[in-house]
């Protein structure tokens, strides 16, 4: 799956930028991926909940609302409630993750667990068989246009071998410096849901941008990637 960042859309157009991934042939973006800061838990600050409700009134991409915030615990379920698909939290900020995936569950949504590169992915095993997705930070939290770190990958393996072996159900996310030149890695290493900013967004057309990412993939699939 492709899910292009609207962190690199143009906020003053962002209905646009949204219908320029939507694809008119039924290939274009799997999700929207939608990065809410709050300028504490990151030194960003983007947008928040009214925004999420005025694109899920213009979009039928399933939202894919990542929570760069403090307090999640107080903030995420709002997210759910106004209809996003899969809302992800940092563990690093969540005061009990269990419960939070448990109410973000009974709000409809599905539940993401996020942790940044330097977080280790061991401790939080047991958390993740209540969540539905991981997404793996390939740059630090807080902007856009970051190096991919490769580094990450090797926690990539490590969930892809448990969900392989049914010790987790969830899909693997990876966000940050996701483009032509590293996409192969990731999609090597075991991701299914890849988060795309700029190399989306800075295309002359992303909906193109997104179907050659996604073809990417595909090949690589088709010689057996794992």
């Amino acid at each position: 799956m492709i899910a292009p960042s609207i962190l690199s859309a143009d906020f003053a157009r962002l209905a646009d930028e949204v219908a320029a991934v939507t694809g008119q042939s039924g290939r274009g973006a799997d999700w929207l991926h939608v990065d809410v800061m709050d300028a504490h838990f990151v030194p960003n600050l983007t947008l928040g909940l009214p925004v999420v409700r005025s694109l899920l009134a213009t979009t039928a991409l399933p939202l894919d609302c990542h929570l760069m915030i403090e307090n999640p615990d107080r903030w995420a379920i709002d997210y759910a409630e106004a209809g996003s698909y899969n809302v992800t939290v940092h563990v690093e900020a969540a005061g009990d993750p269990v419960m939070l995936a448990k109410d973000l569950r009974a709000a409809g949504a599905k539940a993401g667990l996020a942790i940044k590169p330097n977080t280790p992915l061991e401790p939080y095993v047991d958390v993740l068989k209540h969540y539905d997705t991981l997404l793996v930070m390939s740059v630090e939290p807080g902007f856009g246009g970051q190096k991919f770190i490769a580094t990450v990958l090797d926690k990539v393996r490590h969930a892809r071998r448990m969900v392989d072996s049914g010790h987790l159900n969830l899909v693997v996310e990876i966000d940050g410096g996701i483009n032509a030149g590293t996409i192969e890695q990731a999609a090597e290493a075991g991701v299914d849901c890849f988060v795309a900013g700029s190399a989306v967004y800075a295309a002359d057309d992303p909906a193109r941008a997104v179907e050659g990412l996604r073809s990417q993939v595909e090949a690589l699939s088709s010689r057996g990637r794992r």
